[in-house]
Formats: C-alpha cells, sequence, structure tokens
C-alpha cells in the first residue's frame, strides 16, 4: 500500500530531513511514527501526502510514483486519503457538518450522497446531535473528531493523522485514540506521528521511530529491548529505548 526506497529529503536551507528511508505500510495496519521535534515526521507525512517530492528514492502510495505522478494523479488520490492535524483546522465559520461536508465538496463528490454521507460520517464518531453547532461551540475532543469525520468521509484507505492528540487532554487523547483503533478495526489503515511515548508504549501497534531524519526503530524488524533479540544497551538514537535502557534481568 505505501512502499518507501531510499527515500532521501533535502531543502535548500535547512538541509537534510529526511535520509535512507526504507520499509512498507500493509493494506489495514496501524504504524505509529515517533521521535524527537524535528526527526522528519512531518516531513514524512507530506511525501506520503505528494504534497512534496523526495530529492532522492521513491514513495508509492497505492501504486501511485510521487515523482513520476500527474497533477491529476495526485488529485485522484488525495480523495482517497483521509488527513488530521494536530490544529483541528476547522472553519470556524461553518458548523460541524458543513465542515465534513466541505471535504465532499472539494473532492467533487456527487450533491446527491453528501447528507448520507456526512450523517454517516458523524454518527461515527459520535457526534451526530452536534451537526449543528460550531467549532467555537465544541470541546477540543468534539473539534477533533469533527476533524476525524471529515477525514472519514470519503471512505478513505488510509488515515495520515499529525498529531491528533497533540492539544487535548487525557479523556480527550483517549477517546480520540479509541475512535482510531476503531476505524483501524474496520479495515482502514492509520499512520499517526505523535509524541505521546506512553500511548505508543501501551500499545500494540508497529511503531517506526524517527530521530535526525533517518529511522532508529522499526517494531516490524527489531524487537525491543528486553525480548533478548537487541542490543543489551538498548537502541542508539532511540527515546522509546535509549542506549541507557537495558533488558530486564540484567544488571
Amino acid at each position: 500500500m505505501i512502499r518507501l526506497h531510499h527515500v532521501a529529503k533535502e531543502y535548500p536551507r535547512t538541509g537534510v530531513a529526511l535520509s535512507h528511508l526504507t520499509f512498507q505500510i500493509k493494506k489495514g495496519e496501524f504504524v505509529f511514527l515517533t521521535g524527537p521535534s524535528g526527526s522528519g515526521k512531518s516531513t514524512l507525512l507530506k511525501l506520503l501526502l505528494m504534497e512534496e517530492k523526495p530529492t532522492e528514492g521513491e514513495v508509492w502510495v497505492s501504486g501511485v510514483s510521487a515523482k513520476k505522478a500527474r497533477r491529476r494523479d495526485i488529485s485522484h488520490l488525495r480523495r482517497r486519503l483521509g488527513v488530521i492535524f494536530q490544529d483541528f483546522r476547522l472553519l470556524e465559520d461553518r458548523t460541524a457538518e458543513a465542515n465534513v461536508r466541505f471535504s465532499l465538496e472539494v473532492t467533487g463528490a456527487p450533491k446527491s450522497a453528501f447528507a448520507q454521507k456526512v450523517n454517516r460520517a458523524l454518527t461515527q464518531v459520535g457526534l451526530a446531535s452536534k451537526g449543528t453547532s460550531y467549532p467555537r461551540e465544541l470541546s477540543g475532543g468534539e473539534q477533533q473528531r469533527v476533524a476525524i469525520a471529515r477525514a472519514l468521509v470519503n471512505d478513505p484507505f488510509v488515515i495520515l493523522a499529525d498529531e491528533p492528540t497533540g492539544n487535548l487532554d487525557e479523556r480527550a487523547t483517549r477517546g480520540v485514540f479509541q475512535l482510531l483503533k476503531d476505524i483501524n478495526a474496520s479495515g482502514t489503515a492509520v499512520v499517526m506521528a505523535t509524541h505521546d511515548l506512553d500511548l505508543v508504549r501501551n500499545s500494540n501497534y508497529r511503531v517506526i521511530e524517527l530521530n535526525h531524519g533517518r529511522v532508529v526503530y522499526d517494531s516490524a524488524e527489531t524487537p525491543p529491548p528486553g525480548t533478548g533479540m537487541t542490543p543489551p544497551g538498548g537502541l542508539p538514537g532511540s527515546l522509546l529505548f535509549p542506549a541507557s535502557d537495558k533488558p530486564a534481568g540484567t544488571n
């Protein structure tokens, strides 16, 4: 579904943002992207969304090549992607229903399906009764749920979530994360960038950790320290499993 091969991204002013990324994300998979600020998480999501092209290597999303794709190809691909942001990015002068409907309008969906699709999406996130509310009338958690409904309304094959719980309290974080888990359980892939290491450690989903633009840990390839299958001192460059950590049972 998503494939990166020797991907690098470099900017003229700030230098290398990503380097030597090679991995795949399967259909229906849930993947955490972790790492400190500036590690390359948001840049990677931009490449997956095809807002930018890699400097080197290749990115394929649902068979579409980032380097070879025409504008029309990218437009068609984005209709099948759901995107969630940390700051919600809702239109303040529109109701929850209108915010969700806007996603259908910009992708050219048939107008005859708008009402049914919007109602289904809001029901799926538990906000069927809040459709006529404006963002200012909703809590942070509810605003993020509207943003998730907006991402869901076009029936995407993958959700790209950039720090979706970053502005939420603990209770709202749990609710949004449970919602993303439910969405994934229905067959939609989720790629979630997050700084919430507790959330990551307490889940069983795949983890790809970035640091200085490189993958320093991928749970699909390297079991975490304590399993007897990783270096005794931990993983160099990893915040999840730093080199100072030692596997259980060692002195």
